[in-house]
């Protein structure tokens, strides 16, 4: 087996779906396995699912276990030599898969990969390729410094905005939607850090496997459409507690003991300003609608969201 396919659900099933056919679609000589993880959807996921994909293995959570225990169970019955992270609400391309294996066992050095991501909108999702958020890099980041000097490294050490999103980058860290890890550094680094709910495993997972001495790439040689929530939308509380208390986890297990009392005080002070701050600007937002977004876009080959689920859920 070449690569484990990972796929978290939780209430997307046309979501789900569409991300599982475009994984189907797929034109490679390589040999995959799909492994479902259901984190005890509300919409019947797990019944529509499992009549869809009768093939694919689906492990059922009784309760929301988060991203990274989810993520965890599908490793352990992972067979592949690598392990591909790939979110609910993406749609890869029908090279993706033959691209980014290719591009790893060319590499043997690369502990981890991830290709361009793009939002529905076509835009760049700057989460696949970033820096570590160092005290310096996320002073520059949290406060809007990055954004006015956008080419410029010293304030962009987070989203590297000044680095050409066309070409190979060797990076700090990649996005969980869309991650290609080889098993050889998993056995050696162990797999995702269960303290971390969701936000910040996939930053932890790469600064562990850098620490190893595994090399990480950026690879836009092909791409794959990340439909995530729009930023105009009103956002569940939880979600961006989530967030910040990543933020936390993350400097406090990486950077705490590296740095003096006065800095550490600095960065905590700092996340909980912008998590306030946060707080007040998502409660003027509108409310978040469940209309899916649009189909896969011109490369994909799935069909309209909105169609298959509502379909299977009719005939119960």
């Amino acid at each position: 087996m070449d690569v484990s396919i990972l796929i978290l659900n939780y209430n997307t099933c046309q979501l789900t779906t569409d991300c599982i056919r475009s994984v189907f679609a797929s034109q490679t000589r390589y040999e995959y396995e799909i492994i479902l993880i259901d984190n005890n959807s509300s919409d019947n996921s797990v019944e529509v699912l499992s009549r869809t994909f009768p093939s694919i293995p689906l492990i059922a959570n009784r309760e929301n276990v988060g991203f990274a225990k989810a993520n965890n169970q599908g490793m352990k019955i992972a067979q592949g030599r690598y392990v591909l992270l790939l979110n609910s609400d993406t749609v890869i391309q029908p090279d993706t898969l033959q691209t980014m294996v290719a591009y790893m066992d060319q590499n043997p050095h690369v502990g981890a990969s991830g290709c361009k991501v793009l939002l529905a909108d076509g835009s760049l999702d700057k989460t696949c390729k970033r820096g570590l958020p160092t005290p310096s890099a996320s002073f520059y980041y949290m406060f809007g410094i990055s954004k006015l000097f956008p080419d410029k490294p010293k304030y962009n050490q987070y989203q590297l905005s000044y680095l050409d999103p066309d070409q190979e980058h060797p990076v700090d860290c990649l996005v969980g939607a869309f991650m290609l890890v080889r098993s050889e550094a998993i056995r050696e680094v162990g797999m995702l850090d269960e303290a971390f709910f969701m936000y910040g495993e996939d930053l932890d997972w790469c600064y562990r496997i850098k620490q190893a001495g595994w090399a990480i790439r950026y690879y836009p040689r092909t791409f794959i459409l990340h439909y995530k929530g729009a930023s105009s939308k009103r956002r569940p509380v939880k979600l961006l507690y989530e967030f910040h208390r990543a933020m936390v986890l993350f400097y406090r297990k990486h950077y705490r003991e590296k740095y003096a009392w006065p800095v550490n005080g600095f960065i905590y002070t700092g996340i909980g300003v912008k998590f306030t701050m946060t707080l007040i600007r998502n409660k003027f937002r509108p409310v978040k609608d469940n209309t899916p977004p649009p189909g896969g876009g011109e490369s994909s080959a799935v069909p309209v969201r909105g169609e298959a689920c509502s379909a299977k859920i009719s005939n119960f």
